[in-house]
């Protein structure tokens, strides 16, 4: 079974994928800020309550109920967390790669900050009740999974 569910995700193994909370204004607003300043197309994205999101989660060993963890897929490569944000920042290019300085503090470090403001995400800065999220255009629309 294991070896079936691997197969199924080989050739998303080859993607940048950023895996969210589809129902966090935050998450929703990071999504936002990538696309923008994505101009390769590099990024695709999943809300980790999908059938494709939990099964990436699957897949990279990491729990299926935790919809505070942001993920990051580098080519087959799981970062979580802050880590995750500063390895996209890193592919954004200049000026955002200047962030990666900050893997140089240790994960647990960084990541106390990262768990105050996932833990208050919602009341910070909202959710939606009814699932809905952002309309893409068609070519945006592409790079969802």
């Amino acid at each position: 079974m294991k070896n079936e569910s691997h197969c199924d995700m080989k050739p998303y193994m080859n993607l940048n994928i950023v895996l969210i909370d589809g129902v966090c204004h935050l998450c929703q607003g990071l999504t936002k800020w990538i696309i923008k300043r994505d101009d390769k197309g590099d990024f695709h994205f999943a809300s980790l309550q999908s059938e494709i999101g939990q099964k990436l989660l699957e897949h990279g060993g990491l729990s299926l109920h935790s919809m505070d963890t942001f993920v990051f897929i580098e080519q087959g490569e799981y970062y979580t967390r802050s880590t995750g944000a500063l390895h996209i920042a890193k592919k954004l290019g200049f000026p955002y790669k200047l962030a990666s300085v900050f893997l140089m503090i240790p994960a647990a470090v960084r990541d106390r900050v990262y768990n105050v403001v996932a833990r208050n995400r919602y009341r910070w800065f909202g959710k939606d009740e009814d699932n809905a999220c952002m309309l893409p255009t068609p070519e945006i629309r592409k790079r969802f999974l």
